[in-house]
């Protein structure tokens, strides 16, 4: 099979890999119709995180092709969606819902199984891992939002989830990239009367604003805290979303929080740090991390199916397989939100 191949820093090409097989009873292998990149690699193709060679990417969704003689919830020709990360469903921490950090579990490009940026891949333990999609002919709209339920509109809504947002809050979502559009969504379904939506992108702002943010704010820093604190006449957001994981946007998102509000917190940390002071003398909590988007795929898919939200607006580029290397460089240009690729019929 063709897939994605990653060569080390500022190396993406594609190459022939095995046809993955069913190995364990419980495995499936799915035919990759639609693939996306996410922003996290491009942490892996700047040099910045470590992953190891060959293939990546971790959001897709497809159809069945084989079935273990184990698997008992899907058959060939479903359709599926793929969270990030497969999860065997029975370990301590998948009972608790934290299915991002299964004991048994891992990501996709990665422990052994191939990436969702090539032609098919081998889910472990599939009962636990994929999420069926009722219905069939769902138009291509619909399609990309389901590929944004692999990751990122299930970690935007799980910034706000942790954050606890709730109706008629105040939230500020810190990021304007996928996942911080997301989170728009996310705070707008949780009932958010408020919004603001940090920027300096007019088309990530105009899109902010579909999904429903009330207000744009383009400074940063110290001068994006002087600002939303002024907005909300010196008290703070009920709700900051951190969705960059850098250290000026963890200040910021603890330094427009109220007193006894909680900062969700997404973003890949880099070079980021948690004031203590903060913490301690205002009385705001942390909350985040990666999302368990298996988790959270069954209460997310209905509102997609609906059209109640249509987290697919964020995928603004387009390509195949053949094409992929542009699609990463679009998205380090910021020429592009997030790129989807399109792999099969």
């Amino acid at each position: 099979m063709r897939a994605t191949l990653y060569g080390g820093p500022g190396d993406i090409t594609v190459g022939e890999r095995p046809d993955p097989r069913v190995q364990q009873p419980t495995d499936v292998v799915v035919r990759v119709t639609l693939g996306c990149v996410c922003g996290s690699d491009l942490w892996y193709y700047r040099g910045v995180n470590p992953h190891a060679l060959g293939p990546i990417g971790h959001e897709f969704i497809g159809v069945v092709e084989r079935v273990g003689d184990d698997v008992t919830t899907l058959q060939a020709g479903d359709l599926v969606v793929a969270p990030f990360t497969f999860c065997d469903g029975t370990c301590a921490n998948c009972a608790a819902g934290w299915t991002g950090n299964c004991l048994g579990g891992g990501s996709f490009g990665n422990h052994g199984v191939d990436g969702g940026q090539g032609e098919y891949v081998r889910v472990p333990y599939a009962d636990a891992t994929l999420v069926k999609v009722p219905g069939r002919g769902h138009s291509d709209a619909v399609l990309k939002s389901l590929v944004a339920l692999s990751d990122v509109m299930c970690t935007g809504h799980h910034a706000a989830f942790s954050a606890g947002v709730k109706a008629g809050d105040t939230v500020a979502v810190v990021g304007d990239g996928a996942v911080g559009l997301c989170a728009v969504i996310a705070a707008k379904r949780l009932g958010a009367e408020r919004i603001i939506s940090l920027s300096r992108n007019p088309v990530r702002q105009a899109l902010a604003r579909e999904f429903g943010a009330t207000d744009i704010v383009t400074e940063r820093g110290d001068d994006a805290t002087k600002l939303i604190m002024d907005m909300t006449g010196g008290i703070g957001v009920d709700a900051a979303l951190e969705c960059v994981g850098t250290g000026q946007s963890m200040a910021t998102a603890f330094g427009v929080a109220r007193v006894g509000s909680i900062v969700g917190a997404v973003g890949v940390p880099h070079d980021s740090a948690v004031p203590l002071q903060t913490v301690i003398f205002r009385n705001i909590g942390l909350r985040g991390g990666i999302a368990p988007a298996r988790r959270y795929i069954p209460e997310l898919m209905p509102d997609v199916l609906d059209g109640s939200i249509n987290p697919g607006l964020v995928l603004d580029h387009e390509t195949d397989l053949d094409g992929i290397a542009d699609a990463y460089t679009a998205m380090l240009d910021r020429r592009a939100t997030k790129a989807l690729v399109r792999i099969g019929a």
